[in-house]
């Protein structure tokens, strides 16, 4: 991993750090953020956010990663695959792009011999919507434009329909309700995301079956922040079983979030699109475990 440094200039003083540092790397400044998240990219010396603003005569110390991810042999179902894009059926476990320091082992490392592509981050091509690692489901990649600018705009419209099935601590929930509160980093911990801070995120559920202290939903994402249905519901005091950020772990078991549905119009050809997941069989065994079947 190279290392690189530089002193900011008198006249820098008052830039933003990720700004700043993008450009007297020649790097994106996406990748300049994750640096500075990653504790990659120091002022001298110490960690900083990326919003910092710098002062004159200050030492910028950067270890940058390659940022070409390679192919990997990674095994992962595709349902669907044009000229245009490609929907997968992501599992539990997999990464969906290398991150800063985190270079291999991704759904891109995977997909990278299918013309993926498309966005201004070389680590995240094609990719206009993600799942956490342990989440499985249904995503869509770009194979580049038209289709990504395409997909990123029926996203930023809410034209995309993402559905969900989880299992929540608790019961007691209405037949239908919606969360409607803005999710944002959490000013405490930036690790994580908030319920009540940063920009407006919509979840949708509906009870699907309740038993025993635990309840099953099906859960429609109106908008799409980081951890979203994970942060709502623990935010109402459901939190999805097994969560260990926003809920409690549960050993020998993973998060129970699967994107069960994914529809939407083709971004080049206008086809209408629409695609199920099967829930997977470690979800199923733990749903019934708990009386949920």
């Amino acid at each position: 991993m190279p290392h690189e440094e530089f002193e900011t200039a008198s006249e820098e003083a008052g830039e933003r750090l990720d700004r700043l540092s993008a450009n007297r790397l020649g790097i994106g400044r996406s990748l300049a953020r994750r640096l500075i998240q990653a504790g990659l990219l120091r002022v001298d010396g110490s960690e900083v956010s990326p919003s910092y603003r710098v002062h004159g005569g200050e030492r910028i110390e950067a270890e940058v990663p390659d940022e070409s991810p390679k192919l990997e042999e990674i095994p992962v179902p595709v349902v669907f695959e044009d000229e245009y894009l490609i929907v997968v059926d992501k599992p539990a476990g997999l990464v969906v792009h290398p991150g800063a320091g985190n270079p291999s082992g991704t759904l891109v490392n995977a997909l990278l011999d299918r013309g993926i592509a498309g966005g201004e981050d070389p680590i995240r091509p094609g990719i206009i919507h993600r799942l956490d690692r342990d989440t499985s489901g249904l995503m869509a990649v770009a194979k580049g434009e038209p289709a990504y600018s395409g997909l990123v705009g029926m996203l930023s419209a809410r034209r995309v329909r993402r559905i969900y099935r989880t299992v929540v601590v608790g019961g007691g929930l209405p037949a239908t309700g919606t969360v409607d509160s803005p999710v944002g980093r959490d000013p405490d911990n930036p690790t994580l995301m908030a319920a009540g801070v940063g920009k407006t995120a919509i979840t949708h559920f509906e009870r699907l079956r309740e038993a025993h202290g635990y309840t099953m939903l099906r859960a429609r994402l109106e908008t799409g922040r980081t951890h979203q249905i994970r942060v709502h519901m623990s935010a109402i005091g459901y939190p999805v079983h097994a969560d260990p950020l926003y809920g409690k772990a549960v050993e020998g078991r993973r998060l129970w979030l699967h994107a069960e549905r994914l529809a939407f119009e083709h971004p080049v050809t206008g086809e209408e699109l629409c695609f199920e997941s099967s829930i997977p069989e470690d979800l199923r065994e733990a749903a019934s475990s708990l009386g949920l079947t």
